[in-house]
């Protein structure tokens, strides 16, 4: 049988922390003078009680986790820590528990799809908890992506795993030693982030706000109009630079504050990453430049800015993509499903996938040409076994078939087209912008009924605990001894 103690202890150091940050929230509303100080200390004292219930309730001498219990936990983390998380919207705003719930799922998992309006009025409390959502939500799916996912061999992450077996390669033996480092790191780069932010114009509760969600790649703004409110070029370029690092593997950051300072520019998926963007932003700006009033660098600011966001799948936006025509609307619904980097804040595919699957592909044409070839088949200097290929593989075939199916879902509930389409995709890829005047940059999610919005929950929650974790708690044999 599968225990729960052992994932309902851990899920309780995690309500413990988003109480805290309740409290912390409460505690500014007040010192803004906000109405929704009782609200937020209401929803604190709920989430710490459960939090501290199920730490006593579950406390035991020594915490093991088995593989099954580790898949439960990480489902139990997110869905848990959502409920509860949820607590503040309900209480302080008048919306539906599935609003609610919608709103938080798309924080903690960095989606930034939103079904709020009139976000410049919005009390400044609610705001800053929107942006701690996103920045939490941010700091754990790393730490899921490196510490968990690889020894539950989701994906091809197992790759990962063997990479950093090598006591010589390993840059932190323990995966706590692994967290702390990272956490270090990600306050880091929040805080450069804001400091450029403040530097290039942004008031300070702007810079804090976006720069949690930049570096999360969460995409929760202060403002109904997202970067566009803000009239300085250099604040996009930032942007684009943050947004850019938040989808590169932070493991390598890791690495280049300790022993190997070009980690990150020698890594052949940061390579193909940054490629991907420089020749996508480049034609992008030649086509916007050659179909509109724009100059050359305008469009490149612009085309690199809205690419990079949705590469990432960060989800802010600046101006209206949906204008620029078929070329590039194409290339937008093409990232949504690409992600940026494995063991990054980023959702998607991820480019590692893509590279394993074009070296199996080469492979396989060399084996047709050559029947009886030996021909190596190696990512980044590891040999590619048929499990990690055959993992790979399936993950990819699993994604597709799930955005698909959440498609027909949303269209069976009444979603036109374009919204179910682009919809399905951005829950499960964690992008947080659609296409079309619903759910587009110029759209928002509140037009969706409650079915439409849990079944869009649902697929947020997949794409970011990568599928498979999710799909594994369905088969009977998962629950048996």
């Amino acid at each position: 049988m599968v225990k729960f103690s052992p994932s309902l202890f851990v899920l309780g150091f995690i309500l413990l922390a988003l109480g805290a940050a309740m409290l912390l929230t409460a505690a500014f509303a007040a010192f803004m003078r906000e109405a929704q100080v009782s609200p937020f200390l209401s929803a604190s004292f709920v989430t710490l009680f459960a939090g501290g219930a199920f730490i006593i309730a579950n406390r035991q001498s020594q915490i093991e986790f088995s593989p099954r219990e580790a898949f439960l936990l990480t489902t139990m983390a997110w869905v848990g820590a959502c409920t509860f998380g949820a607590l503040p919207f309900l209480l302080s705003a008048d919306v539906s528990y599935a609003d609610a719930f919608f709103e938080t799922m798309s924080g903690l998992t960095t989606t930034g799809s939103t079904i709020f309006v009139g976000l410049d009025a919005m009390p400044k409390s609610v705001l800053l908890w929107r942006a701690l959502l996103n920045w939490m939500g941010g700091v754990g799916i790393v730490v899921m992506a490196i510490a968990i996912l690889p020894f539950l061999r989701i994906g091809g992450m197992q790759l990962f795993k063997s990479e950093s077996s090598d006591k010589s390669e390993k840059v932190l033996p323990r995966p706590g030693q692994v967290a702390g480092a990272i956490v270090q790191v990600y306050l880091i780069l929040t805080a450069a982030c804001a400091i450029s932010y403040s530097l290039a114009g942004m008031n300070g509760f702007d810079a804090v706000c976006h720069a949690m969600a930049t570096l999360a790649t969460g995409g929760f703004s202060t403002s109904d109009l997202s970067f566009a409110k803000f009239e300085a070029h250099s604040i996009h370029w930032i942007a684009t630079l943050f947004m850019f690092l938040g989808g590169c593997p932070f493991l390598l950051f890791v690495q280049m504050f300790q022993r190997r300072p070009f980690a990150l520019l020698l890594d052949p998926q940061v390579q193909l990453y940054f490629s991907i963007l420089f020749v996508a932003s480049l034609a992008t700006a030649i086509w916007i430049s050659a179909h509109s009033s724009e100059s050359f660098i305008d469009a490149l600011r612009i085309s690199a800015f809205n690419l990079t966001s949705i590469l990432t799948t960060t989800g802010f936006a600046l101006g209206d993509y949906t204008l620029w025509g078929a070329f590039p609307i194409l290339l937008v619904f093409l990232f949504t499903f690409t992600g940026a980097c494995s063991g990054s804040t980023a959702g998607g595919i991820k480019v590692f996938r893509f590279q394993v699957i074009w070296i199996a592909f080469i492979a396989q044409m060399r084996r047709m040409i050559h029947p009886h070839a030996v021909v190596p088949r190696q990512y980044q200097g590891t040999r590619l076994s048929e499990e990690v290929i055959g993992s790979i593989l399936m993950f990819t075939t699993v994604y597709l078939l799930s955005v698909a199916a959440i498609s027909l879902g949303l269209a069976a509930l009444g979603a036109e087209f374009t919204t179910a389409i682009s919809g399905a995709a951005t829950a499960v890829g964690n992008v947080g912008l659609g296409l079309g005047a619903t759910i587009g940059p110029a759209g928002n999610f509140i037009a969706l009924n409650d079915a439409q919005v849990w079944l869009l929950s649902l697929g947020m929650l997949l794409g970011r605990l990568e599928l498979m974790t999710v799909y594994v708690l369905l088969l009977p044999s998962f629950w048996r001894n």
